[in-house]
This record gives structure tokens, sequence and C-alpha cells, in this order.
């Protein structure tokens, strides 16, 4: 005997084979799995002093796996000294958002971690 509804009013109860029930239960959340949509990031890397012709290059790719329906996770990282120039791996990282506002959005404005200044962008959503 299985209680199938245990919330119901009265509780449903049905006389099965119960390796069979739990055998059906799993297939069930497998399959739910399977279904499941699965998030893929993508890292894009750059350095506090990107030029024009690299950051391009790298926009271009992000475009291409936002469109594509990936996560992009750009950072700057910061090598030795060049902890100094947080401001223009800021700058840096809003004008890669601001490139990229037609096809994704921004989830994570740009936060530094040690060494490391990440921003977030989402595929925004197809109509």
């Amino acid at each position: 005997m299985v209680e199938i509804s245990p919330n119901a009013v009265p509780p449903v109860c049905k006389i099965i084979d119960y390796n069979k029930f739990v055998y059906e239960q799993k297939k069930k959340t497998k399959e739910i799995k399977a279904k499941a949509a699965k998030t893929v990031i993508k890292e894009i890397r750059f350095g506090p002093n990107t030029d024009d012709h690299d950051f391009e290059f790298k926009l271009k790719h992000a475009t291409n796996f936002l469109t594509e329906g990936s996560k992009v996770r750009a950072f700057v990282h910061f090598k030795g000294r060049a902890i100094v120039y947080k401001e223009q791996g800021e700058i840096l990282l809003l004008r890669f958002a601001q490139a990229l506002e037609d096809v994704g959005k921004v989830e994570q404005l740009p936060k530094l971690e040690g060494k490391r200044m990440f921003i977030s962008i989402a595929p925004k959503a197809k109509k």
C-alpha cells in the first residue's frame, strides 16, 4: 500500500508494487532534470589597459555568446601594481556593458574581488 497524495481529504492510497512505484518516481525526476535549461557562463578577460581593437574583438565574441543564450562574465585582471588603475578597469567594464545593451542585460555591476573586477551580463529574454 502506497500513499499517493497525503494532503487530500481523505488521503489517497493505492495497492501497488512498491519497487515499481519508486522506479517510476526516479524516472520522472530524471526526465524533469533533463528538460531543465542549463546555464552556461562564458568568461572574457581584459587587462586594465586593453586597446580598442582588442575590446571590439572581445565584444564581438560576447555578442555571439549572448545570442546563443549563454551568460557572459567579463573581468579585468590587475597584475602587480596595475591595481592603481581600478577606475580605468571599471570604466572599461561599464563601456563593455553599454555596448552589449541591445543583446544582454547587466546582472551584476562591476565588483572588485582581490585582483579581479567582475561584471555579469545575461542574455535578454526572447520575445
